[in-house]
């Protein structure tokens, strides 16, 4: 799968098969957000993967808007440096992770965005990074319909020179 197409199909995944992730493309995950620009190369991420299932539980259990992590393959939680751009750096490289999963045919979703202060003593995560998400990744339990996407009308969120000039291909 091209990178475009996988931008293109990407859904979020929430419930998944019984099935474990290869070690590579675990490692091939997991690279793809180490191999993401950041703003001076300052790399602000640490990337924790687990796939203990008594971890994948507990993270299930404390991270509010994400009970299914319990029933992942494997979750990457990303802890960050307390730096300028380290939300975004963390967010692409997230972003450059879940694409990368998808690719291969494995489904994501991002948990949190902040507020996993309770998660950060079953992951070890120093009190002086913040626990910014937690990716689990996993086989869909069902087939998902690739692409199938409502969007707002490109015209209306794209602007040609400035904005309010519709952009129109």
């Amino acid at each position: 799968m091209n990178v475009y197409e996988a931008i293109q199909t990407m859904l979020a995944v929430r419930t998944y098969a019984d099935k474990p992730i290869p070690a590579d493309a675990v490692r091939r995950i997991v690279e793809a957000g180490w191999l993401t620009g950041s703003s001076m190369n300052l790399q602000p991420w640490h990337f924790i993967v687990v796939e203990e299932r008594e971890t994948l539980r507990q993270l299930g259990a404390l991270a509010r808007s994400g009970p299914y992590i319990a029933e992942a393959a494997l979750a990457v939680a990303v802890a960050i440096e307390r730096t300028t751009y380290a939300v975004s750096d963390a967010s692409r490289a997230i972003q450059s992770m879940m694409l990368a999963a998808w690719a291969e045919g494995i489904g994501s979703n991002w948990v949190g965005f902040h507020g996993l202060d309770a998660a950060k003593p079953v992951l070890g995560v120093p009190e002086t990074l913040d626990l910014f998400a937690i990716i689990p990744f996993g086989y869909p339990a069902r087939s998902v319909r690739k692409g199938k996407k409502r969007r707002k009308p490109l015209e209306t969120v794209a602007h040609r020179e400035r904005f309010g000039q519709p952009f129109t291909g």
